[in-house]
């Protein structure tokens, strides 16, 4: 079938394996490119199809040399539909992987249940025995606890008060202003459930007492902070509490690893282009201006830069892991700086729909969305026929 994009709000209901298996390999020859890392041999990544949780499971196997076991949802093609983009991702990471010699296993499922855990416990004790590194990066809507069977739902608001402030449709460019009512404790309760960190130690949980992970193993969740621009929608959100829930989650796990040489951390990002951020209202046109500031000053970087200096410079640096007041490693560093805070400052008095596409990367932020399911992808022909079945090896 010819693939093209149908976009919908900040999804796309296509994707294109061979634009998916093109970005793929782009960031396996970027880690390529880099001195070897002296980092982890057996690695599991949790929520493992995009973003930096597939940049980390890249940077683990080519960077380091590891053998992974990914966990993501189960969204093969179905009669005239195409597969998700972590489905092709995957395939291609898989092949790749698999041609280099580095061992690599998939499991697929939801990664709140009980289930799915007990299927990658028993996975790792076949094919791994143990791994040293565990990386926690479920993104979702939507949970349902495995042992109440109760379903939460995460919601991006903020707390107490109506929030108002510039947004950009990045389909189209138009700029406009909107308001969020605050969350109510249900919906606060609800997207901390989601996006805490209970998943997290519970995996951790079942991990240690199954006897597969080591003793000087590393775990790492993901989050992010942000400017004051974005603090009342995200960090001092409902977003934001959750991200709370987990830091304080890295600290319970981190005593609980420590007596035996083991290690937890909260990674503090940098915004980038995902559907999760261009869900949120605001964040969008923050990041475009965010993109042109630091694309001028020769600081941008994507997920697989960020990993690979995730793990290079922060976690195995010989020297050891530097991070901040609370226990916290940030690769959000340049995006904090404060001369690139300041650009943005002044850039986001002036923005609007007629000047956006002079004053921000709306068209870098749309180009990179796009790419996210494959599409818009250089040297892929878009025109002509391709087939959206794809298997992938060694999965579970």
């Amino acid at each position: 079938m010819i693939i093209k994009p149908r976009t919908r709000g900040f999804i796309s209901t296509t994707a294109h394996p061979e634009g998916c298996a093109r970005q793929v390999q782009q960031q396996v020859e970027y880690v390529r490119a880099q001195p070897v890392i002296n980092g982890p041999k057996k690695v599991l990544v949790i929520g493992a199809s995009a973003g930096y949780g597939l940049a980390s499971r890249i940077v683990s196997a080519f960077g380091a040399g590891a053998s992974t076991i990914g966990v993501y949802r189960q969204s093969a093609s179905k009669e005239n539909r195409t597969a998700s983009a972590g489905w092709y991702n995957s395939a291609a990471y898989e092949k790749l992987a698999q041609e280099a010699g580095l061992p690599s296993y998939s499991v697929t499922g939801d990664a709140f249940s009980n289930e799915t855990k007990e299927k990658t416990i028993e996975l790792i004790r076949e094919k791994l025995g143990q791994v040293d590194m565990v990386i926690y990066s479920v993104a979702s809507g939507r949970r349902v606890h495995p042992q109440t069977g109760e379903t939460f739902s995460s919601v991006l608001k903020p707390i107490k008060e109506t929030y108002t402030n510039k947004t950009v449709n990045f389909h189209t460019g138009e700029v406009s202003m909107i308001s969020i009512d605050p969350a109510t404790e249900v919906e606060i309760a609800g997207t901390i459930a989601v996006m805490g960190g209970e998943d997290w130690h519970m995996w951790i949980n079942d991990l240690q007492k199954s006897g597969v992970l080591s003793d000087q193993a590393v775990t790492i969740a993901f989050s992010y902070i942000g400017p004051e621009l974005t603090q009342a929608v995200y960090r001092e959100g409902t977003i934001g509490r959750a991200k709370d829930h987990l830091e304080a989650t890295a600290l319970a796990i981190n005593e609980q690893l420590a007596s035996k040489g083991g290690r937890a951390y909260v990674v503090v990002s940098k915004a980038l282009v995902t559907q999760s951020s261009s869900a949120i209202p605001v964040v969008p046109l923050y990041i475009s201006a965010l993109y042109k500031v630091m694309k001028e000053k020769g600081l941008h970087e994507g997920c697989i830069e960020q990993a690979y200096r995730l793990f290079s410079e922060r976690l195995y640096n010989p020297d050891g892991t530097k991070v901040d007041s609370e226990r916290r490693i940030r690769i959000d560093d340049w995006e904090m700086r404060s001369d690139v805070q300041e650009d943005i400052s002044k850039l986001w008095t002036e923005l609007s729909t007629d000047n956006i596409y002079e004053l921000s990367d709306l068209e870098g932020y749309r180009r990179e969305f796009i790419q996210l399911f494959g599409f818009e992808i250089d040297d892929i022909d878009y025109d002509i026929e391709t087939d959206p079945n794809v298997t992938i090896p060694n999965m579970i």
